[in-house]
């Protein structure tokens, strides 16, 4: 059964009904979930598990190898949850769901957790490495739970820290302090670390000063600008629910005290986040289905509320909670987004093609910080204050705000005639077989309505949504862009390159490339693609986003040279939806391909996608790619002007091939956008 509150406000929440009952409630409903599958008090919190080929534990690894590993799924099951629990007990120290009183249950389990003849033993850092081989610089999940637990520790910290003797503090202590000071991930882990330092020093324990201070350099180290930080060789939401979290925690723990500077920047870093974050966010408060670990769904939303934690914040309260809201309503007002009471592996419902191998059974439950929230007290402007939607407030019906962050590659887009939002990224570098990691990270178009769809037909097919494939007729290898380099906007439009199976160690002449250029229109985006192709023939197609197949209607239209498809319905919770894929110069077909087992939302799907096909190795042929793909989320026709808005298109060569100048698109509406790719090599960023 979905999450419905037994009462809404729609004055102080007028967008959402949502109020602090609201969430509480919210809270219990995932813990009744979670608490249906403990089957008794001293059983640790580990879930049903639907997936045994991807997870952990790994079943193909030595006994060792998943005896470590089911620790660590243990601790994993029992912190993440914490994070739900533990306001609730603040809030009521007498909660009781089905049968367990809560306090008591995390105060026994997470003693049982660092008591090496505890049932739920989690071991340290020093045992796991003798159990799995002793490995140099290997770091473990328990590390990144350590950091849950100490956070919610603090939350509750009368109802359970408190109420421990002196020695099961100390006892608790000991395990933080051996992954506090061992080996980490040199990334968002260091954070991890951070805080279990940052914990044990707030309650008296000794830590090596330096070991904190070597990897709070190196967070900071890790900014970009603009509120967001390169994690690892990727940017993505691990920026907004790690780094703008956990910084402002660590600065009320410890930095503010101890290193001013370090904080300081932390503190101006998330209150640039906030500067343009809530335009990362639709019209609904929906969070954007991006990069990896999405499984983790509304906890992107968590850096509002650690933007809020800090002592100079600058996020509006009332936005802050309308966005939290509303994602939390994204994923539990669906039906299918529980499977025997827990978070589904999947973005809606079951999705594995999202599914990473660092993920258990009940790593989804990582999304529960965003119940932190109820850590502000109820008069606490987060709760007083009425909701407030952004941009969308004044964003007329055409009207499309765009913002462009160079620093992390980002350039998102906010579309007042359906209220979505756009994400389009560069910056973006993947190996030749990660197809997983395309799909989360090269996308074209990240659409907050149209979350990415994996490769209709597997791997070896031939389409991918709002991705090109490029196909090789002499062997018949196909290829996908696996890395995508920035050049930033110029006059409204967005320059990037994308590179099929990109090497560092070749030279990138040897590489088939694109030159990308694309603008907003009012319901979605306008393609202006160059081909950079040394090798021919080939057959390039282009997909538009995966359309949820809950009984489709497919129509075709042409007005001139240009050729529309125009897909109509529902998804899978029965809200219409509408999407249309236009080609002009450049392309020979326009189809569509039906899925099964691809998209997010719904068991069947359908992609529309453009096609071309190139025999000479060379000649002066089109080199110019025209699309558009149109979205909305209603039954109300597009009109003929929006499935074919280009009056004329003006090219600099006689041929009308684009292979060298500008081009300009006259658009019917009386605006033009002029794309010249001149210069670009020297812009390009990685």
């Amino acid at each position: 059964m979905a999450f419905r509150p037994s009462k809404t406000d729609y004055e102080l929440s007028p967008y959402t009904g949502l109020t602090r009952q609201g969430w509480i409630e919210a809270g219990e409903y995932m813990l009744e979930g979670i608490f249906r599958n403990i089957p008794s008090f001293d059983a640790p919190v580990v879930m049903p598990r639907t997936d045994t080929q991807i997870t952990y534990p790994h079943l193909d690894r030595n006994e060792a190898e998943q005896a470590a590993e089911r620790r660590a799924e243990i601790f994993e099951g029992l912190t993440r949850s914490f994070f739900i629990a533990a306001p609730l007990i603040r809030e009521n120290p007498e909660l009781t769901v089905c049968g367990y009183r809560i306090r008591d249950y995390y105060r026994n389990q997470i003693l049982q957790s660092c008591t090496k003849a505890g049932s739920a033993y989690v071991g340290n850092y020093e045992e796991q490495q003798g159990m799995t081989g002793n490995v140099p610089f290997r770091a473990f999940q328990q590390t990144v739970e350590t950091s849950a637990l100490v956070i919610c520790l603090w939350v509750c910290r009368e109802e359970i820290w408190e109420t421990y003797t002196q020695e099961e503090r100390d006892k608790i202590a000991a395990l933080l302090s051996s992954y506090a000071h061992a080996n980490t991930v040199p990334q968002n882990w260091r954070l991890f670390n951070m805080l279990d330092l940052a914990f044990l020093h707030m309650e008296g324990y000794a830590i090596d000063r330096q070991i904190m201070r070597d990897h709070a350099q190196a967070i900071l180290n890790y900014y970009a600008g603009d509120g967001w930080y390169r994690d690892g060789d990727a940017f993505d939401y691990y920026s907004c629910w790690a780094f703008n979290v956990y910084a402002p925690i660590w600065n009320l723990w410890y930095g503010y005290e101890n290193e001013p500077y370090l904080a300081a920047r932390f503190e101006e870093n998330s209150n640039r986040l906030m500067d343009t974050y809530a335009d990362f966010f639709d019209a609904d408060g929906f969070t954007n289905m991006w990069g990896r670990s999405c499984i983790y769904r509304n906890a992107a939303t968590s850096a509002f509320e650690g933007n809020l934690l800090l002592r100079r914040f600058s996020v509006d309260p009332g936005l802050a909670r309308r966005i939290a809201s509303g994602s939390l309503l994204q994923f539990l007002s669906r039906e299918d987004f529980l499977n025997q009471g827990v978070p589904t592996l999947g973005f809606y419902g079951q999705f594995m093609p999202l599914v990473q191998g660092y993920s258990c059974a009940e790593s989804p439950l990582w999304m529960g910080k965003v119940f932190l929230c109820l850590h502000f007290p109820e008069g606490h402007p987060f709760w007083t204050q009425q909701e407030k939607n952004g941009s969308w407030e004044t964003l007329k019906a055409g009207e499309i705000k765009t913002t462009v962050l160079d620093g992390p590659a980002l350039c998102y887009t906010n579309h007042g005639a359906n209220g979505e939002t756009i994400l389009r990224t560069g910056k973006v570098v993947r190996g030749i077989d990660d197809i997983h990691g395309m799909w989360n990270y090269a996308k074209l178009c990240f659409n907050s309505k149209y979350p990415w769809e994996a490769t209709p037909g597997g791997p070896e097919g031939e389409v991918d949504s709002q991705q090109y494939v490029l196909k090789d007729l002499t062997d018949n290898k196909l290829e996908r862009a696996n890395v995508t380099f920035w050049a930033g906007e110029r006059d409204g439009v967005l320059y990037r390159r994308q590179f099929f199976g990109y090497e560092a160690a070749k030279e990138c002449h040897w590489m088939q490339a694109l030159n990308l250029a694309d603008f907003p229109v009012p319901y979605g985006i306008m393609r202006v693609d160059k081909l950079r192709l040394h090798r021919r023939p080939v057959r390039l197609t282009l997909g538009a986003y995966g359309f949820p197949d809950n009984g489709t209607s497919i129509r075709w239209e042409q007005c001139g040279k240009a050729r529309a498809v125009i897909l109509k319905g529902k998804d899978a919770v029965g809200r219409p939806k509408q999407l249309a894929m236009t080609i002009y110069d450049g392309w020979d077909e326009i189809g569509t391909l039906a899925s099964q087992g691809t998209n997010p939302d719904s068991e069947r799907s359908i992609v529309a996608y453009a096609s071309l096909t190139r025999e000479k190795q060379y000649g002066y042929e089109p080199y110019i790619l025209i699309s558009q793909v149109l979205t909305r989320e209603s039954e109300q026709d597009f009109t003929s002007e929006e499935l074919f808005p280009i009056e004329k298109v003006e090219y600099t060569d006689p041929e009308r091939c684009g292979g060298y100048g500008p081009v300009t698109v006259y658009l019917k509406d009386g605006s033009r956008k002029t794309v010249s790719f001149e210069g670009m090599e020297g812009r390009l960023q990685l």
